[in-house]
């Protein structure tokens, strides 16, 4: 029997679990992005120019640095809570990439892996916002495939040399310092790329970057770098020489998660906006076309599929902060998030009719940063292959 109690009901944008301190985050989170909204995303992503006020402010107010220990200037709190404001940027229309590579990848990976040195010297940058990190591991015949990485870094001295070419580097433009995945070495048995992490700044002499036209909406560009003899001090290599895998992969379960809310909190975002368009909008007569099945039904599937994602991503998330496994978890949320915000969006914009596609309607130019999500950081495809083989226990299919 179906209940039809008006009683108040718990907010569906919190998760099932949450304590007072989570909720809290979300509320004051929610009111930050308030005070921009959409249109201030927009405007960004129409000059290339970062999100720079919203991000200083979540800087001042600590929220930039939930996931950093607090002697390096960070709160301590844990990935669960870096989710939660990257989540609410997102719901209130401003998804923010930097969140995935900054504080994502490059916090995770100097707070595992780091010297102490290292440590003081960028973690505190981090967590304030004062700097931001992204991450230059793609090639152009690489793909997926980081053992085929070919820019190498050869020692000369107290220095590496980089030669080669990066491709489909985000917000480069934009950052203090990237991370560069760079082939050391070659393993005899195997023929794969030794690997090695180094941190780079974007004017190092020999260094230049190319611009990639896409149709990516969003106020990070795309650029291709181009490394002629690039000189690195070897006190800037994170980990070991060699075995920068080690480091990398542990950015990537973080990185995996903070992809997921972003496809999460867009999915909020445009389901919340179709439901107030199709309660007021009427075709025929005065009913509005949110009392049709036809209309009822996408939505209310959308939201099953939102909140089944939320919930594998909230579980990524704890298994992470109790330093459990969390590679399967975070690979299933990564996975469920993308289909789920792009359907949610693409729901969206249907209800919406011909309005789905104006600009002031802020639908339209979303679709491509969570569509984006089914291809990088990682594919589908690539997801599905982890899951056959590591947790199924298939045969490695490529």
């Amino acid at each position: 029997m179906v209940s039809h109690s008006t009683e108040t009901q718990p907010d569906a944008s919190l998760p099932l679990i949450a304590d007072e301190e989570e909720t809290l985050l979300r509320e004051t989170v929610a009111r930050i992005v308030a005070k921009y909204g959409h249109d201030y995303y927009q405007k960004c992503s129409a000059t290339g120019e970062p999100m720079q006020d919203l991000w200083d402010e979540l800087g001042r107010n600590g929220y930039l640095g939930l996931n950093i220990a607090e002697e390096y200037g960070g709160s301590g709190a844990g990935l669960t809570q870096q989710a939660i404001v990257s989540e609410e940027l997102a719901a209130g229309g401003c998804p923010e990439l930097a969140m995935v590579l900054s504080q994502g990848i490059a916090g995770s990976v100097f707070g595992r892996h780091g010297t102490e040195e290292q440590k003081r010297q960028y973690l505190p940058g981090i967590a304030s916002g004062a700097k931001k990190f992204v991450f230059a591991l793609t090639e152009p015949d690489a793909g997926s495939n980081s053992h085929n990485v070919s820019t190498t870094a050869t020692r000369d001295g107290d220095d590496y040399i980089v030669k080669g070419t990066k491709y489909y580097i985000s917000g480069v433009d934009h950052c203090d310092h990237f991370l560069l995945v760079a082939r050391t070495g070659t393993d005899e048995n195997t023929g794969r790329g030794k690997l090695t992490l180094f941190v780079v700044d974007p004017d190092v002499e020999g260094l230049t970057r190319e611009l990639i036209p896409t149709a990516l909406s969003a106020p990070e560009r795309q650029f291709t770098l181009f490394f002629d003899n690039v000189r690195i001090p070897a006190e800037r290599v994170i980990g070991e020489v060699d075995k920068g895998l080690v480091p990398l992969f542990d950015g990537l379960n973080p990185e995996r998660v903070l992809s997921a809310v972003i496809c999460t909190g867009i999915a909020r975002y445009a389901i919340d906006k179709a439901c107030r368009y199709v309660k007021e909008r009427t075709v025929w007569g005065t009913t509005p076309i949110g009392s049709y099945q036809a209309v009822q039904h996408p939505l209310a599937a959308a939201k099953i599929e939102l909140e089944a994602a939320r919930g594998m991503t909230w579980k990524a998330a704890a298994l992470y902060d109790a330093g459990l496994p969390a590679g399967e978890a975070a690979n299933m949320a990564k996975y469920l998030a993308s289909k789920a915000g792009h359907h949610a969006l693409d729901t969206a914009i249907q209800v919406h009719g011909g309005n789905g596609l104006a600009l002031e309607y802020g639908l339209a130019d979303l679709w491509s940063i969570v569509r984006l999500q089914q291809i990088a950081p990682v594919s589908s495809e690539m997801v599905l292959n982890h899951i056959a083989q590591h947790t199924l226990g298939l045969p490695r299919s490529y």
